[in-house]
């Protein structure tokens, strides 16, 4: 064996159980029985298998045929119990020697852990009351030339089940449940959003421009066009063209791209629905959210309560708490906190242990306090209102304060799980506010120009209708819905470090 391939055995899988399971694949050969078999018809689930040992008389006899993986043995002289495990569950079947023939027999005696198998045969209750097919006939479809994990216990091995989730979806019912749930999540979004007459549609990740969040993006390279792109951070100023269009409620659940940190609550490549509705505004949204989060919850899990991955509970009872992000930051901060000078709140920020810097401006350093120091503290329901403008250059000012955007952050389980707002229409205004983002971020006069998108402010100069918008990150919903502790437990492949 390579020396790559003994790299890769893990402390279960040794150079020679790999040996003595490669002997077996060969002895398979040499009896011109295929070990990597071909399609097979007509097979029931595990699931509908054991449905039918309700629905049939005792003295009935059933013929099924299921498919799945070994993933136990015991042997009793002339017979054999095994279980077979395909994705709905788990079914025991019984080998008997008499039965399947000597040379079938001893054929099966030779199967490890870990192959995928057909059986087929009839149903039986064993003499303890157990569910059980009566092996008639099998074939083998795939030999697992390598033992499945026998245990999941400390740090490497928590590594291990996100570097090899295939291995984590075999060996934990909870992993397959979780992500399976995953997929109902997403179709409830779907179906909820349809229902309500919003119609999905698809736009760029790929974009000559990364706009519509601050964040740093993945650049490449566009060798047909001979011009730098970037993998799209964000679908909002393409969906915002299509509100132009005349498409008034759509909708996109697709991946992002933000070349930033790992950690528990951050995956570079994650996924994201963004909503859009013509002829509203972010207090539409805030109801959009209540009914589409209340919904998932009730439909998906029967209930409206919550509980977190440490333990805390969570009710989605409505209406939901609606809260000024100024009053959040006095309650936190001071009450004096808007009164003191801008040197003033610096010290005040330090002496609460945060990382304040010279760069930071005024509104930096407050929006600081708010995300280290008052979010974590929202775990109920709570639409955070009327955020600094300066923080959210894509939406609308309020009509009573400038200062302030006509916006909210959905907090719930102390993470932000839902932006929305009453989005920007005045181009000309967009424009400034473009302008005046660029000269914060550093961009000189010279290059503000070519940073400047001016498909997307033509397009605004073309009337777009009032709107709110809404983005939910789909896998922090994920975790507040499922009691995960970290993003990578419901994302399949989540991005790892190399291994050293």
């Amino acid at each position: 064996m390579s020396t790559d391939q003994n790299q890769n055995l893990s402390t279960e899988e040794t150079f020679e159980q790999r040996n003595q399971r490669i002997e077996k694949l060969n002895e398979l050969k040499e009896a011109e029985i295929n070990p990597f078999g071909g399609p097979v018809e007509d097979i029931q689930s595990t699931s509908e298998v054991l449905k039918q040992f309700e629905q049939c008389a005792e003295e009935e006899t059933v013929e099924v045929k299921v498919a799945g993986r070994l993933t136990a043995q015991r042997e009793m002289g002339k017979s054999i119990f095994a279980d077979v495990k395909d994705s709905s569950g788990r079914l025991q079947v019984y080998a008997k020697k008499n039965v399947l023939g000597e040379e079938l027999f001893e054929w099966f005696k030779k199967l490890d852990l870990g192959d995928i198998v057909a059986v087929e045969g009839s149903l039986f209750k064993t003499r303890k009351g157990e569910d059980t097919l009566k092996i008639e006939s099998f074939e083998l479809l795939s030999k697992a030339l390598r033992p499945l994990p026998e245990k999941w216990h400390g740090l490497s091995d928590v590594e291990r089940r996100y570097r090899q989730r295939y291995l984590d979806l075999v060996t934990s019912d909870e992993t397959r449940e979780r992500f399976k749930t995953r997929s109902r999540i997403i179709k409830e979004i779907r179906d909820t959003l349809n229902d309500r007459d919003f119609m999905e549609v698809e736009t760029p990740m790929l974009q000559p421009q990364a706009g519509g969040a601050a964040a740093t993006p993945f650049e490449t390279y566009y060798s047909a066009l001979d011009c730098p792109m970037y993998m799209r951070i964000a679908p909002e100023l393409y969906l915002k063209r299509l509100l132009v269009g005349g498409f008034e409620k759509i909708f996109e659940l697709n991946r992002n791209f933000r070349n930033e940190g790992l950690s528990r609550h951050h995956n570079p490549e994650f996924t994201m629905i963004e909503i859009y509705q013509a002829y509203s505004d972010c207090r539409g949204m805030m109801n959009l959210a209540e009914d589409l989060i209340t919904t998932l919850a009730r439909s998906v899990f029967g209930k409206e309560e919550l509980t977190l991955g440490d333990g805390s509970q969570v009710s989605l009872e409505r209406p939901w708490r609606r809260v000024p992000y100024d009053d959040l930051i006095k309650t936190y901060a001071g009450e004096d906190w808007f009164e003191l000078s801008e040197e003033e709140r610096r010290q005040r920020a330090k002496q609460m242990e945060l990382e304040v810097t010279s760069e930071m401006t005024d509104v930096e350093v407050t929006n600081e306090v708010y995300e280290k120091v008052v979010e974590d503290k929202l775990i109920q329901p709570t639409f955070v209102t009327r955020i600094p403008a300066d923080l959210v250059p894509l939406a609308k000012t309020c009509d009573d304060d400038p200062t302030k955007a006509d916006v909210f952050e959905l907090e719930i389980g102390g993470e932000e799980i839902a932006p929305g707002y009453s989005e920007l229409n005045d181009p000309l205004k967009q424009r400034q506010k473009f302008e005046e983002q660029l000269k914060r971020d550093g961009i000189s006069e010279e290059e503000i120009k070519n940073n400047m998108d001016e498909d997307f402010l033509t397009a605004l100069e073309h009337g777009m209708p009032p709107a709110g918008g809404m983005g939910i990150g789909i896998d922090r919903l994920l975790m507040l819905l499922t009691g995960a502790s970290s993003i990578r437990d419901v994302i399949l492949f989540p991005h790892l470090r190399p291994r050293s």
